[in-house]
């Protein structure tokens, strides 16, 4: 059986308007990123009240989750350090093992486990945030007032997510390196050098560089597109909850996330 056309022209509309709302997810994710920094490059957008706002949403999206997440990360640290320890020992593959911890931990899974739980944990609540202040019309009133709602709401928020990621990423970077070589040496000093000359063996400039991106474009996607979803309202989703706006937001999240990471393996190793 044929199908009618008015059914083809409903499932082709159907199609150019999926098109179009994500199109126009992408264009206010790209544009909100754009006033972002132009407002973090402002002058005018750093006085006492914007200092005081920013101070508190840095001290909430970071000193929560600090302690919790060094923990995480020296546990996972650590048996990820033994299992590639013993590993490589059964292949008699010893002296690879600790350049593979610091390859696999430091430069692969550490930055992007930050990346996700600060989102988790607070770029993606403070979106929801963002999502209800604008259904109670705290936003447009605050408009209405003559305020910005991007400067007084929105920069705190993405200056405060990218400051947690990078923070989390840097502290857990350090318990990884430390933990790996307790893991390894135990309380022994002896191999010290020798494994500061291997780990400056894995940190070519090259390396180094691709890191410093990869962590930094990690949180700046983690902290501006929870924000986008929270800030934009689709014709989908006007209810409290805001599940299309959130689960779009979300998908595109680790969709960035994904190809980050594939840009920064192909940096690293092609």
């Amino acid at each position: 059986m044929l199908p009618t056309p008015q059914l083809a022209l409903t499932l082709t509309e159907r199609i150019g308007q999926g098109v179009r709302r994500r199109a126009l997810a992408w264009w206010r994710i790209v544009y909100l990123g754009a006033v972002v920094l132009v407002l973090m490059l402002s002058p005018s957008s750093w006085g006492r009240s914007a200092r005081w706002r920013l101070a508190r949403q840095v001290y909430l999206g970071t000193a929560p989750i600090l302690l919790g997440f060094t923990v995480l990360a020296a546990l996972i640290s650590l048996v990820i350090t033994r299992i590639v320890v013993v590993t490589a020992l059964s292949y008699g593959l010893s002296r690879y093992a600790l350049e593979m911890v610091i390859r696999v931990l430091v430069l692969e899974l550490i930055p992007l486990t930050a990346a996700l739980f600060v989102a988790m944990r607070a770029t993606i609540p403070n979106g929801t945030q963002l999502a209800l202040m604008r259904q109670s019309g705290r936003l447009a009133a605050l408009a209405a007032h003559g305020g910005d709602p991007v400067r007084l709401e929105v920069l705190p928020r993405v200056v405060a997510g990218m400051y947690a990621s990078i923070t989390l990423a840097a502290l857990s970077c350090v318990v990884a390196l430390v933990t790996a070589y307790l893991g390894v040496y135990g309380f022994n000093t002896s191999e010290l050098s020798g494994y500061t000359r291997m780990f400056g063996q894995v940190f070519t400039p090259q390396i180094t560089l691709v890191f410093v991106l990869k962590t930094l474009f990690f949180s700046l996607a983690v902290a501006l597109i929870p924000m986008a979803a929270g800030l934009y309202e689709t014709r989908q989703a006007r209810t409290a909850l805001q599940p299309d706006s959130e689960l779009g937001g979300l998908a595109r999240m680790f969709a960035v996330l994904l190809l980050i990471e594939i840009a920064s393996l192909v940096g690293n190793y092609y």
